[in-house]
């Protein structure tokens, strides 16, 4: 266990360069007193570890200095596999390189990881839309993601939601691939904004060159994101009660505030759980409460449980005549 945690500490040294106590602490998973035994444990055996000294210090390898420990194991070697994704690789413009780099890697193995890689490549399969839908369209996915890398100004004919088409000039920052739909961050002023590639209707990927944010985190901004859309998204409350047997398809038409609004709610006698659940709109909320037919009943607020029973008569007479 320590000798994997040793070699995990030199290879961070390796690939990041100098890095703090309490970074390597967080990493690892261990105490700062513990990174200080595995830095004296690797200067003992001979790895040239230095500690710079004050505000902008921290622990680095000599200049220069690589580790020959460059093995894969079966598990990690199977990892790398399991985690390619064809399809994104194929929209990116990076199939053919991504198909050669796994042929060079499992060359590359010894035959026992080379073996495991391969039952696992044939075993395992990674489709990343949801059912019921395929990928976006995404026909300027490959120059805007060149323009990623190369750090280069974008401008960009966007529809936004609704008929509005706007032109934008931002600084690419990074894509993020959720549920099948790709996501543009990117600066446009003094803040960063998130675009979905699909609705981008033209692109121009000009000569002007951006210094990126050392301390952008794709990953972070990412989760923050996310947690703000979904405070966004989500602006009323109804109270609804679910039949025991619609919690399966409650929870399949609402997502995740579904699970959450069932554990925070209350069963009854006759088996049916009364709900606080989150909504984005009275009329939105109504078209996926329709699905659940008789199985669920709203009781808050009076204007959705209305229009509940406007619709139902509506369709009530369209079947009857």
């Amino acid at each position: 266990m320590r000798a994997s945690r040793l070699l995990s500490l030199l290879l961070l040294l390796q690939t990041r360069g100098r890095m703090t106590a309490p970074e390597l602490s967080a990493e690892l998973e261990v105490s700062v007193r513990t990174v200080y035994r595995d830095v004296e444990a690797l200067s003992a055996a001979g790895v040239p570890v230095y500690a710079d000294r004050g505000p902008a210090g921290g622990y680095r390898l000599l200049d220069g200095y690589r580790t020959k420990v460059n093995g894969l194991s079966s598990e990690e070697a199977s990892s790398l596999f399991l985690a390619a994704l064809p399809g994104p690789a194929a929209e990116l413009g990076l199939a053919e390189v991504a198909a050669t780099a796994e042929l060079k890697l499992l060359a590359a193995l010894p035959p026992g990881p080379r073996s495991q890689a391969a039952r696992m490549r044939e075993r395992f399969h990674l489709d990343v839309p949801g059912w019921y839908r395929a990928g976006d369209d995404v026909p300027f996915l490959s120059e805007v993601s060149r323009a990623v890398w190369d750090q280069r100004v974008l401008r960009l004919r966007y529809q936004r939601w609704g008929p509005q088409e706007v032109e934008r000039l931002v600084h690419p920052y990074g894509l993020v691939l959720k549920g099948g739909s790709w996501y543009l961050a990117a600066a446009c002023g003094d803040s960063v904004r998130t675009y979905r590639v699909s609705r981008i209707i033209d692109v121009d990927v000009l000569d002007e060159w951006f210094e990126r944010p050392a301390d952008f985190d794709l990953v972070a901004f990412w989760r923050r994101f996310s947690v703000e859309f979904a405070a966004r998204m989500y602006t009323a409350d109804a109270v609804v009660r679910v039949a025991p047997e619609a919690v399966g398809l409650f929870c399949y038409t609402f997502g995740d505030v579904a699970g959450e609004a069932l554990r925070l709610g209350v069963t009854g006698d006759d088996g049916w759980t009364r709900v606080k659940l989150p909504i984005e709109s009275l009329r939105h909320a109504r078209w996926q409460l329709l699905r659940l037919g008789a199985a669920v009943e709203v009781l808050e607020p009076a204007e959705l449980r209305d229009l509940m029973a406007e619709t139902v008569a509506e369709l009530s007479a369209m079947y009857r005549a």
